[in-house]
Parts: structure tokens; sequence; C-alpha cells
């Protein structure tokens, strides 16, 4: 079976498209969408995007898609005000209908197809940490009870293809947010074997086109460690390992 990971979107409709174009071309036999769709500044329209797609796409929830459905449900109104993140997920909520919330309310926690279990964060939650730099002894117990050979993850925004034990992790990556050393849409392909992939787009263009939706913070909250500025994926790692265990 052919499969293309999307994960972590956030919004990004422009990199979104720009990956589409090559998975479409590629045919695949399904779509699995890792999570974290629609916490950005074109939520709706990347939303209506991926369900123009279609039965060949299997959805899988991820934190800050329960975050904005729990915004929803509060009106659109941040849990904190005070919270950057809240009121993110507050004004993304805002913009959805009450169909798309539902939708949302529908991904699954894990996917599990040919060998291969998708999940957000790990197997057993979509808000665990699995980095590139993560000890084995760390991630033994967040891998328990998995049959699959296969693990494919997302959440931390940067792609790797690692062993622990007997099991293969892969990071899909993050097409419309990445924390990788160079700006792009990074995203995997399964079928045969396993690819991490790259695909770049005009920048510039879909730098413009986000700020015109109005998110406030825009920069601060999404683009700048990932497109304008990137931290690159050592980095990011580095952090995200400490975040885990801290």
């Amino acid at each position: 079976m052919r499969v293309a990971a999307l994960y972590d979107i956030h919004g990004n409709l422009p990199a979104l498209e720009a990956v589409l174009a090559e998975v479409e071309a590629a045919a695949p036999d399904l779509v699995v969408v890792g999570g974290d769709v629609v916490a950005g500044p074109l939520p709706g329209e990347t939303l209506e995007r991926l369900l123009a797609l279609g039965d060949r796409v299997r959805w899988v929830m991820g934190n800050a898609d329960r975050m904005v459905i729990e915004a929803f449900d509060r009106g659109g109104r941040p849990a904190d005000p005070a919270d950057a993140i809240d009121r993110l997920d507050a004004w993304v909520a805002r913009q959805l209908t009450q169909a798309q919330r539902d939708l949302l309310a529908r991904f699954e926690p894990v996917v599990r197809v040919a060998g291969t279990l998708f999940c957000h964060g790990s197997p057993r939650s979509d808000e665990e940490i699995i980095t590139a730099v993560s000890p084995d002894a760390r991630l033994g117990p967040l891998l328990d009870g998995v049959a699959e050979e296969t693990v494919v993850c997302g959440h931390t925004h940067h792609q790797f293809d690692r062993r622990v034990g007997d099991k293969r992790i892969l990071n899909a990556g993050s097409v419309g947010r990445p924390y990788e050393d160079e700006p792009a849409a990074y995203w995997l392909w399964l079928g045969p074997g396993a690819e991490l992939r790259r695909t770049d787009y005009d920048l510039a263009a879909a730098i413009e086109r986000l700020r015109a939706s109005g998110l406030p913070e825009l920069d601060e909250l999404v683009l700048r460690e990932s497109l304008l500025e990137p931290v690159g994926a050592a980095s990011a790692a580095r952090t995200l390992e400490a975040r885990a265990t801290a």
C-alpha cells in the first residue's frame, strides 16, 4: 500500500497545496493526516482542501486539534487570555463552522494500516514527545503494547528515521511549521519502503498570503522559528528533548 503521511500542517494552506500537487501526482492509496491540521492562519480552507481528497483520507487527532475543539466549545474564548497559544486556538476556533468542528472531533487517536501505526505524539498520547535524540530507555515505555513494526509520529516538527529495539520510528516532519534547517514543507511517503520528503514552494508569496489571514501574533507564534528564521532540526531536537525530561 502506498501512503502519504502529512503531519502538522497548522493552517499553512500554501504549503499544503504544494505538497498535494506532488501527492496527487503520485496517486497514493491512502493519505494519513497526522494531526495539528487547523491551528494556524487558514484553518477552514486547509480543512476543506483535505476534505476534497475524499475517502482516501484517515485523520489522526493532534493535541492542537483537541485544543481548538475545546476553544470552539467555549464560544471561541481562550481558557487563559494571557496565554498566547490559548489566544491562537480561540482565534482559529472562531474561523470554523460547526461542521468543521465536528469533523475535528471525529479524528482518531491512532490509525493502523498494513503493519504501521500512525500517531501524533506517541502511541499512547498526542502530547508525548519523541525526538531524534530521545534515549531508547525513555521511549521503551511509550511503545509498550505496540504490535506494529513501524510507528509514524509527528508533534515535534522535525523529520527522522530511527530504531528503538525492534521498532522503526519515523517522524513525518511538518508540512506547515517545520523545525528544520531550511524552510520548506516536509512529509513522508511509504510504500514500498519509506522516504522522508521535502517540497519547496514560494515562501515569500506564502508568507504574504498567511499574513493576510489576520491571525494575531502570526510571526511570533507560527512563522518565526519555522519559515522566517529556521531554528534547525538539531537545535529543535535538543530543546524538545529537554522539555520532555524536565
